[in-house]
């Protein structure tokens, strides 16, 4: 197993973000963050507890999983998509801890005890969060795989701050991409 390239594929822009290294393993890359303890191995499975939409959870992944696999693959919370596997799109949108984070940069590990919030934990008995009707009643759908993320995000957004700028608003939605537009 050999370190590939210093950064992994993290470009400028993202050295704020959870940084990965990149390593050839028999011929497969593999992302491992640098928040892994020493000692574990890479397939070694782990038993983790976590919150998501108000409902505590046991998880059981190995330690390179991230939260979007565990979400969607343990939990079947598959309203949170996977885009672009590298935080560039925003598809993965969840809120971490009060935070919003892209899940597919997140170890399920990391998450360990937190609170999580997917696009599943805004609608209620009672109808859809209103963030969630507005794109609806506007016509914001269009293929629907950057919703998810965009309505975490602007729902985020409005919970910190209720009456945003049109300048805070771009920047609070700036790490979510949409395609079809």
């Amino acid at each position: 197993c050999r370190p590939v390239g210093g950064r992994g594929l993290m470009g400028a822009h993202q050295a704020n973000r959870p940084r990965r290294i990149l390593f050839l393993m028999n011929e497969a890359l593999f992302f491992v963050s640098h928040r892994l303890p020493l000692g574990i191995a890479a397939r070694e499975l782990g038993r983790y507890g976590v919150t998501v939409n108000g409902v505590a959870h046991q998880i059981t992944v190995e330690p390179r999983k991230t939260l979007l696999s565990a979400l969607r693959d343990q939990l079947h919370m598959t309203g949170t998509k996977e885009g672009c596997s590298t935080g560039d799109c925003g598809a993965c949108t969840v809120i971490l801890n009060g935070k919003t984070v892209t899940s597919c940069l997140v170890l399920a590990a990391e998450a360990d005890g937190s609170k999580v919030t997917t696009i599943e934990g805004f609608a209620t008995e009672e109808g859809l969060h209103p963030v969630q009707q507005a794109i609806i009643d506007k016509g914001g759908v269009q293929c629907g795989f950057c919703t998810a993320g965009i309505i975490v995000a602007s729902i985020a957004l409005l919970e910190e701050n209720p009456k945003p700028t049109p300048d805070q608003i771009r920047r609070g939605l700036a790490g979510n991409l949409c395609r079809c537009t």
